[in-house]
């Protein structure tokens, strides 16, 4: 990628123009990659999610994941998360209280850098 398309909006991996799937818009921010997520996020659902999460976590040292678009995130989501987590510095911004109730009970939000926005994520 070049460095004036570097802050562009990319949509090769996981977005669709129909509106659907869970992958919405993905691009650089500051350093990092930031990755759009939405509606419910379960087993059968991830499979486009983590395509672009292990994609991006092998090209970009720092990856933001906007999850305020999430309404549903199951075990298998959360999986996704830690996994991710390990292979990449993760942040997570944006959970409404379903998934902020999950990564709660979990104790996942002592793991993974959960934060309210992205203006809350520190910059590389």
């Amino acid at each position: 990628m070049d460095a004036s398309s570097e802050d562009q909006p990319r949509t090769d991996v996981g977005f669709r123009q129909d509106g659907e799937g869970p992958v919405g818009v993905q691009y650089a921010a500051g350093g990092a990659w930031v990755i759009a997520a939405r509606g419910d996020l379960d087993l059968t659902s991830l499979p486009p999610l983590d395509a672009a999460l292990t994609a991006a976590s092998a090209e970009h040292p720092q990856v933001v994941l906007d999850v305020s678009g999430v309404t549903f995130g199951d075990s298998a989501f959360l999986n996704l998360l830690l996994r991710v987590h390990q292979n990449a510095a993760l942040r997570i911004v944006g959970p409404q209280p379903q998934l902020r109730r999950l990564l709660e009970i979990t104790g996942a939000d002592q793991v993974l850098d959960v934060r309210d926005d992205l203006d809350a994520v520190p910059r590389p």
